[in-house]
């Protein structure tokens, strides 16, 4: 049989939401993991981690069920949303890609004042965004030898922005991947249908 009749599209549809609900739950469970370690102190970031894997996981489903029923409403709207995924994600994902040194500094000193900066001082053992800015970095700085955060957070930044990029990249393909075979599929006549139904 060739791979682009009807049973082949079905499977490799339902295999890439299968995918997906495995990627939304990896997504929530390590959300989960950090804030229950105390690796993520921020809920916000928890929060946004989460409502993006339950949105997955729901658009991933409305995929499955779609996909295993040949169901042409939820084909038509997952594949309508997918689209609009992969725009956004590929956007996003370039974005970050894209970003050059000074757009990252300003983008970081923006964030660093609107945070409070301790915990990250305190991981990062340094003070300050550019020198030491307040009363108990410049006591830390006369005891040990202090350096700013700058570019400490600069450093990890850069990488979190490539590996995010890249991985971004990587799944808006396979999310315009899977838009291209809810439509082959959407268009093919069950075999084992009557052959005189509509589709």
């Amino acid at each position: 049989m060739v791979c682009g009749g009807f049973t082949c599209s079905k499977n490799c549809l339902c295999a890439l939401n299968l995918l997906y609900i495995m990627v939304s739950l990896l997504l929530i469970g390590i959300a989960a993991w950090g804030i229950g370690f105390g690796l993520i102190s921020s809920f916000r970031v928890v929060g946004v981690a989460v409502a993006v894997g339950i949105f997955l996981f729901l658009i991933a489903l409305v995929g499955l069920i779609g996909a295993i029923k040949h169901h042409q409403v939820l084909l038509f709207f997952y594949m309508i949303v997918l689209f609009l995924v992969f725009i956004v994600q590929f956007s996003v994902s370039c974005a970050c890609l894209a970003l050059n040194k000074n757009q990252q500094h300003h983008l970081l000193e923006v964030g660093w004042n609107h945070t409070s900066s301790a915990d990250i001082e305190r991981a990062l053992k340094c003070c300050g965004f550019h020198t030491s800015q307040n009363r108990s970095c410049e006591d830390a700085c006369a005891r040990d030898s202090c350096r700013p955060c700058d570019k400490l957070i600069e450093q990890y930044a850069d990488e979190v922005l490539r590996f995010v990029g890249g991985i971004g990249i990587f799944f808006s393909f396979t999310e315009i991947l899977g838009v291209w075979l809810t439509y082959r599929y959407r268009n093919q006549k069950d075999p084992r249908a009557n052959p005189s139904a509509f589709l």
